[in-house]
């Protein structure tokens, strides 16, 4: 009774704020579009029994998966935020590695200090920062005035409203999710081990690639996980910074829900979403389970 009282928390958790939600979005997905409050149909009505039920089941159809299959719209979208969360994943990663190592390497009286300046920006609202980039990167911003003053351009760039801005947007706001694990992992490490590949002929540069790097795998796994994930979903970086030009899956999911009122339609692209980010991580599991099993 302990042991199932223990694995019950979770799973009831899991199951009121992930498993109820999803079948209600995935009950709507099923819906058509009506004119009315919530606005789609069939609703269940439980007071006439199973033939209450047995109507709301026969109302349920595939129409808005077939719709979304249709659309080049919508295959576009999910195409080009899937494009863009890995581009920032992997400059994050780029960005956050030499950070993340630069801190397992100080010594430890500084190590809290260098992590609560990595937390620090988390202790302001995430619309003041991402703002704040507008008045960084519009024509007659701050780093378009220090390239003319420093003579570097003879006209302002056009930074904002652009990729450019959208995918400094996301590796900014998203790099401390990437340099934690990484750190975590790294702080671990045996230095020994590279005394060791040293002694063995190996130069500073085998020994990071030989020893170092494939040791903070699993950190480098966590913060891509991290970061990939909410940036596939993004909406309020690429609608600030990238304006109209930037397509984006989370775009159209507001658009569908706020704008057109098509809640069916919202729901079945907020679904698909779900399955694009979750099937890749239960393989990705399985691989690493067989892999532990297996000895390696």
């Amino acid at each position: 009774m302990r042991r199932f009282a223990l694995i019950a928390v979770p799973f009831l958790w899991l199951s009121a704020l992930f498993l109820v939600p999803f079948l209600i979005v995935f009950k709507i997905s099923l819906s058509d579009t009506a004119m009315a409050i919530p606005p789609y149909q069939p609703h269940l009505d439980l007071s006439n029994g199973w033939t209450g039920v047995k109507e709301f089941l026969q109302g349920l159809d595939l129409a808005n998966y077939l719709f979304l299959a249709g659309d080049s719209l919508y295959l576009k979208a999910y195409l080009n935020s899937l494009w863009v969360a890995v581009t920032s994943t992997v400059l994050t990663l780029l960005a956050a590695y030499p950070i993340a190592y630069g801190m397992a390497c100080t010594p430890r009286r500084w190590r809290p200090t260098l992590m609560m300046l990595v937390i620090l920006p988390f202790w302001t609202s995430f619309l003041i920062r991402v703002y704040a980039w507008i008045g960084i990167l519009a024509t007659d911003g701050y780093l378009n005035q220090l390239l003319l003053g420093l003579g570097l351009i003879s006209e302002p760039l056009v930074m904002l409203n652009t990729n450019f801005a959208v995918y400094v947007g996301i590796v900014y706001t998203y790099l401390p999710f990437m340099v934690l694990p990484i750190y975590s992992a790294l702080e671990k490490f045996d230095g020994s081990l590279l005394e060791a590949a040293e002694d063995l002929g190996c130069s500073r540069l085998s020994a990071f690639w030989l020893v170092t790097f494939p040791l903070s795998r699993p950190g480098i796994i966590a913060g891509c996980f991290l970061v990939f994930i909410p940036a596939v979903g993004e909406f309020v970086i690429p609608s600030l910074l990238g304006g109209s030009s930037t397509l984006m899956i989370g775009s159209v999911l507001w658009g569908e829900f706020f704008n057109n009122r098509d809640w069916p339609i919202a729901s079945s692209v907020a679904v698909i979403l779900l399955l694009l980010l979750i099937i890749p991580i239960v393989l990705f599991q399985r691989y690493l389970q067989k892999q532990r099993e297996a000895g390696l």
